[in-house]
């Protein structure tokens, strides 16, 4: 590996190029004598501003990063591991979950007031059916509109007055350094966080056993056990990006406890916990998914599509 240059593929926007910054400071670290060099890819989903549910879901934001991993193009791929779906594509892997950021979801409001002090009327954005649902359970006298951008731009938008609110990722404020804006950050059993949620996944291509060797370095075995269980979770239900599905799993003394929920745009929430040995988190995340599907998620999940 001395002497030698990877190129690792990014999004462009400040929040992305940040995630990547912090994946290659873990590999400098761990492989001193390797050098990296950031290529940016424009996505599909960053060329448009259509909501997801119009341009296709998470996918978007991860399909040209991940062309260029297949054609040599990159070497190691950067994602948001919310963004990728839960069926692996062909040909890849991810070698590394680094240590989780916060999971949970924040508020950012005018005035700093906290879901419980909006008004009612007022416009709260989200581009998430799963948040949009829990929003609703939570506060049915509100309106949950759609909004679309990177983070700048959603704070941007609270700020002039389009939104009155919007609920995005902790981990996103963290990274940039804005967690201190947040009006209000919400606990599990209040909101519970997206599948992969304050998680990165480092993508190799399966076949190259030396950058996954270097990546996987950078593997923690506690986030890696919780979102294989969540994702788990998400490919057992089935749901599209329509779907209001969210899933968090947390270890602890080889442990793992998972929770899941499915919703409905109404606000009707379903939730299921379980827990057992964390070698065991992909068996876990399909037992709770089929006891959601027996006690009624098809109906809201089929309401979705």
């Amino acid at each position: 590996m001395a002497g030698r240059t990877f190129i690792v593929g990014s999004r462009g926007s400040r929040l992305a190029l940040r995630q990547t910054e912090i994946v290659q400071e873990a590999l400098r670290r761990l492989h001193p004598s390797a050098a990296f060099q950031v290529r940016t890819i424009k996505t599909a989903g960053d060329r448009t501003t259509a909501s997801l549910n119009e341009i296709g879901g998470r996918g978007v934001f991860v399909i040209e990063l991940e062309r260029e991993l297949l054609s040599g193009g990159i070497d190691i791929a950067v994602h948001s591991l919310k963004d990728l779906p839960s069926q692996e594509t062909s040909g890849l892997t991810i070698a590394a979950v680094p240590p989780r950021e916060d999971a949970r979801d924040a508020l950012f409001s005018r005035d700093a007031r906290t879901l419980a002090g909006i008004p009612a009327g007022a416009r709260v954005g989200t581009g998430s059916p799963r948040r949009a649902a829990q929003i609703t359970a939570l506060r049915p006298d509100l309106v949950v509109a759609d909004i679309r951008g990177n983070v700048d731009t959603r704070l941007r938008k609270v700020e002039e007055g389009e939104y009155d609110a919007v609920v995005l990722a902790a981990a996103g404020l963290a990274r940039l350094g804005w967690l201190h804006r947040a009006a209000q950050v919400f606990e599990a059993g209040e909101m519970l966080p997206a599948v992969g949620q304050g998680a990165l996944a480092v993508q190799v291509r399966e076949e190259d056993s030396e950058i996954r060797s270097l990546v996987s370095a950078a593997d923690d075995a506690a986030t890696r056990a919780a979102v294989t269980a969540e994702r788990a979770f998400e490919k057992r239900l089935g749901g599209g990006c329509h779907a209001a599905i969210a899933a968090f799993g947390e270890r602890e003394a080889g442990r793992l406890r998972l929770r899941g929920l499915v919703g409905a745009a109404d606000g009707t929430l379903l939730r299921g916990e379980t827990e057992g040995p964390a070698e065991n988190a992909e068996r876990l995340g399909v037992d709770l998914a089929e006891r959601l599907l027996s006690e009624g998620a098809s109906a809201l999940l089929e309401a979705a599509v």
